[in-house]
């Protein structure tokens, strides 16, 4: 059968970090003998040579390339396109890894298409990833109708003949950038680009030892040389105009403001970044007309400016301002409603842990000449900001803790201007209501609640909290699609999760009381701090010293307030005899069904059931050894005696 996927990964010096690599890519959902992996060691000096020749004696999908070391991945990848015998090829790092389908639904979305590139969703793993590309699926992609421009990492799956066609391979040699060559050219020549959202297709990786490539301190005078080259390919594909500067504005923004803002420049040492200036502001003038920076936000506009006036020091002054700015998210309300839980919070800007004040009355105006000091750059964007508070939005994403992999919910969203300052001035507060849908989630696990707050020149992220303990929604675990999911406020910040497969004592169903058990004509009835959507079968397990039994039951949202009744016919017959504990399987449907031992227990006698605490191991003798207070207390137990017939 003809490979469909050649995935090429360039490799030098990984160690223990090819190891999650190489597991994602035996573990492919499409078929074995429609892919192949072709690794191109690139002179590595550790042991993985000789690690990568015995994985491919042991797996035919698995091919090795040795070669002297060419100093960048530029060479791996094209040296592994020349040896692909695949349809299309599939560019992975060797510290990073692919989700167990990744080849398969880029493949099959990319034939559907027909594409020439596609994009897979990434999640990073302490490494930026885009976000707003992923937001939704595009078949049929364009650098005008989607922010293709934003994925510039060549962790792509490429038509072989494309690349053939056009002559397009990687720029070779110890350089920087080469990604954003190729990738640009890709882009802007392709028949159709596709981007695939709607699953984690390619996990982007920081290494524990922070020696991935692109986290080295680079020199900046041959990074913005090799930037340069990547600009050339936009301006011999494209025309002058908007499409143009859009393109150009993607490195200006990234590659350029992003460096020399907030505490990304300030952490920098002083002659490092005044070289780091000096080139960008080299590239700024020679390279980008008025037309690049005039649709960036407010505060890279601020900066742009600066920068192309050659004014280092107030670019630093603005940048010890912004390092203040962040975003705060406060949940307001928090509850289950048929299935899904409603997420309500407020968001906005703080600076000094203060909330933002803007101008009250305020209208746009563009940044016509460089602003004359950094007090009048900071007025201008609180206006440009207040002006444009009409645009700001307020997402809320999970985003699984153990991958990084994100989604957004959806939103919906209202803006408030709020007095302040005797009327002079606004505080811009954004208020949301999400609905999140538990099912729709890909996989068990902790998911954490991030709020993306834009507003003006500020795109930031934070986590949806804190909240001191006394005024925490607590909307207890819902039962969600055979998964018990469970809302919880972490330890000890104070900031909102999901547990999606929770169970045991994190299920909270050691807060049922005696006093509120219920039996009557040999039915159980309990009150238990679950949700659930409508009457849900479940399962409960007796177990005794020596055997157990297990009965259906049934959870019913609960007629007033929240939380469901559990009722079930008990087996008394089964059970006459012996101190029986009860659990409780909440997701019987699921793959693995779980039990969950409830706080009560069940003796039944002739004529009447027997409703007490569990029992303790070892009660006996602790009673024998204690003291008579303890003794007495132990006398004392609540044991409630509910006679059949519910007399």
């Amino acid at each position: 059968m003809p490979v469909k996927v050649s995935v090429i990964v360039p490799v030098y010096n990984p160690g223990i970090y090819i190891e999650d690599c190489i597991s994602s890519l035996q573990r492919q959902s499409l078929p074995p003998d429609e892919y192949e992996v072709i690794f191109v060691d690139d002179g590595s000096t550790d042991g993985t040579p000789a690690r990568l020749d015995r994985l491919a004696a042991e797996d035919p999908r698995m091919r090795v390339v040795h070669q002297e070391n060419s100093g960048w991945s530029g060479k791996p990848r094209n040296v592994g396109i020349e040896a692909s015998r695949g349809e299309f090829v599939m560019f992975v790092d060797n510290d990073d890894y692919l989700g167990d389908e990744a080849l398969e639904r880029m493949y099959d979305y990319g034939v559907a298409n027909g594409a020439d590139v596609i994009v897979g969703k990434m999640a990073g793993k302490g490494r930026g990833v885009p976000v707003e590309l992923f937001r939704r699926n595009h078949p049929r992609a364009s650098v005008e109708n989607a922010p293709l421009i934003d994925s510039l990492t060549p962790h792509k799956m490429v038509r072989r003949a494309f690349l053939d066609r056009i002559g397009l391979r990687f720029p070779e040699g110890r350089r920087r950038l080469e990604d954003h060559v190729f990738i640009a050219e890709a882009y802007l020549r392709a028949e159709n680009v596709s981007v695939l959202s709607d699953y984690v297709c390619y996990y982007h990786i920081r290494r524990d030892d922070g020696s991935n490539a692109g986290f080295e301190r680079f020199d900046p005078v041959g990074y913005f040389k090799n930037l340069r080259e990547a600009l050339d390919v936009v301006e011999r594909y494209t025309e002058p105009g908007p499409v143009r500067d859009r393109l150009f504005r993607r490195w200006l923004r990234v590659e350029m403001v992003e460096r020399l803002r907030a505490r990304r420049l300030l952490n920098l040492p002083d002659d490092y970044r005044r070289e780091l200036f000096a080139e960008i502001h080299a590239v700024v003038v020679e390279r980008f007309g008025p037309g690049v920076a005039a649709g960036l936000q407010p505060t890279q506009q601020v900066v742009a400016a600066l920068t192309a006036a050659g004014r280092y020091d107030d670019v630093v002054s603005f940048a010890e301002w912004e390092a203040g700015i962040g975003p705060k998210a406060a949940p307001v309300a928090i509850e289950w409603r048929k299935g899904s839980l409603g997420v309500s919070f407020t968001a906005e800007y703080v600076s000094a842990g203060e909330p933002m004040l803007f101008p009250a009355k305020a209208q746009a105006a563009p940044l016509d000449d460089v602003p004359k000091d950094v007090a009048g750059a900071v007025a201008w964007v609180a206006s440009e900001t207040a002006a444009r508070f009409g645009q700001a939005t307020a997402d809320l994403l999970l985003r699984e803790r153990s991958s990084a992999a994100q989604y957004f919910q959806p939103v919906e969203l209202t803006r408030e201007r709020v007095p302040a300052g005797g009327g002079e001035q606004v505080r811009l507060v954004l208020r949301a209501t999400a609905g999140i849908d538990p099912a729709d989630l890909p996989g068990d696990g902790v998911w954490d609640a991030v709020v993306r707050v834009k507003l003006g020149g500020w795109t930031k992220e934070c986590r949806l909290g804190p909240v001191p303990r006394e005024d925490r929604p607590a909307p207890g675990v819902g039962v969600v699609g055979d998964r018990a999911v469970l809302p919880y406020w972490t330890t000890p910040h104070g900031n909102l999760s999901l547990e999606r497969g929770a169970r045991g004592k994190r299920l909270g169903l050691r807060a049922v009381r005696l006093t509120d058990i219920g039996v009557s004509g040999g039915r159980l009835r309990v009150p238990l701090p679950v949700h659930v959507p409508g009457e849900t079968p479940v399962v409960l397990r007796f177990v005794s010293a020596t055997r157990y039994f297990d009965a259906t039951a049934t959870l019913s949202p609960a007629p007033r307030g929240t939380g469901s009744v559990l009722e079930a016919n008990l087996p008394t017959g089964d059970l006459l005899g012996a101190v029986w504990r009860v659990a409780l399987c909440l997701t019987p449907g699921g793959d693995r069904p779980r039990f969950t031992g409830l706080p009560f227990s069940l003796r039944v006698a002739a004529g009447s059931v027997l409703v007490g605490p569990v029992p303790r191991p070892g009660a006996a003798l602790r009673l024998a050894r204690g003291t008579r207070r303890v003794l007495g207390a132990a006398r004392r137990k609540v044991v409630t005696r509910i006679r059949t017939g519910g007399q």
